[in-house]
């Protein structure tokens, strides 16, 4: 009765998760979503039908459903990647071993799934978790050192603000140059239809279209036999096919992201981290007990962010968090120190 609530919860979810995308995605969690159901019609069989109480659904499937209908669906895949590499069925007698494959073989899909969205996301989402631990880690060091100082609060708060902006405006100009620059030199390197006009004059058993194939990277005589097919359809055609028939590449594009989308991400996320650490300063507070307040906001950031880097990429999220606060509470520390050293040579 376990195995089939669980499997009839498994297929909701993946429905839940089909609602909000299309195409080829849709159908793919619409058919993980089919193939949970065989598996929810395997123990009903053993049952002998409907029982007339069952157990509630599992707490990770029941809060993955919760979050499929609330957050994004990339982030419950990634959740749902992990859940899938714990198969039940290995180990279980009244499993059949279809079963028990399939499941294995659920876990490849998910992640493959999760993998598409994770391209799309990867530049974008990399210049906002770089901003935001950026802002948490540069301004706590730089307001913690000029506070170890003995200097003024108002100019603690002055030179935390300062900080913010010039990080975030530093931030956001590095990551329009960086990824701008990285686009164009990828569309520099993009195979183009330059050559297609003169593709049905070549000479069929030889010609230099397969050397253009082995530069991407195919064996010689792969290369070749395409290059002969592609030669042979243009001289049937009397015209070359764009791209000389060459198969769909992925866009690498996609991958780095878009430069505006990237600064403006980058901008604000360090914008957003930059802040806290100001914030005791902000509310009138000092010394120590600004110190304590402004690590324990950058703590539970630094943690928060850390922890959401782990679960979207199927990692540890307790010791991606646990990394994240040790660096930044590292790099505070020695500004403090610096700052402690500093303030006593001045006096």
């Amino acid at each position: 009765m376990r195995y089939l609530v669980d499997e009839r919860a498994e297929a909701g979810l993946y429905r839940e998760l089909a609602t909000r995308r299309e195409g080829e995605e849709r159908d793919i969690l619409q058919a993980l979503a089919d193939a949970e159901d065989r598996h929810a019609a395997h123990w009903m069989d053993l049952l002998g039908g409907e029982p007339a109480r069952l157990p509630r659904p599992g707490t990770g499937t029941r809060v993955l459903t919760w979050m499929a209908r609330r957050f994004g669906w990339l982030f419950v895949l990634a959740l749902a990647q992990n859940a899938e590499a714990r198969s039940p069925y290995d180990d279980e007698p009244y499993a059949s071993a279809a079963m028990a494959a399939d499941e294995k073989v659920h876990h490849e899909v998910v992640r493959g799934l999760a993998a598409r969205g994770r391209r799309r996301l990867s530049g974008t989402f990399r210049a906002a978790v770089f901003g935001a631990n950026d802002g948490l880690v540069s301004n706590l060091a730089l307001v913690l050192g000029i506070g170890a100082t003995g200097v003024a609060p108002a100019f603690v708060l002055f030179s935390g603000i300062a900080g913010l902006l010039a990080g975030a405006l530093s931030m956001a100009a590095g990551e329009f140059v960086s990824v701008r620059s990285q686009r164009e030199l990828l569309q520099a390197t993009e195979p183009n239809e330059y050559a297609d006009e003169a593709l049905p004059h070549l000479d069929l058993d030889a010609n230099e279209l397969a050397l253009v194939y082995r530069t991407r990277g195919l064996p010689a005589a792969e290369s070749l036999a395409r290059a002969r097919r592609v030669v042979a359809a243009a001289q049937e055609t009397g015209r070359g096919a764009p791209r000389a028939g060459e198969p769909a590449a992925t866009d690498a594009h996609e991958i780095v992201g878009g430069a505006w989308r990237a600064a403006a991400s980058s901008f604000l996320f360090f914008a957003s981290g930059a802040v806290l650490p100001v914030l005791p300063w902000v509310f009138g507070l000092s010394g120590p007990t600004a110190v304590v307040v402004a690590l324990v906001l950058v703590g539970l950031a630094l943690l928060g962010t850390g922890a959401t880097v782990g679960l979207l990429s199927g990692a540890s999220p307790l010791r991606r968090a646990l990394r994240q606060l040790l660096i930044g509470y590292g790099a505070a520390a020695v500004t403090y120190v610096l700052g402690l050293a500093f303030g006593v040579a001045v006096a």
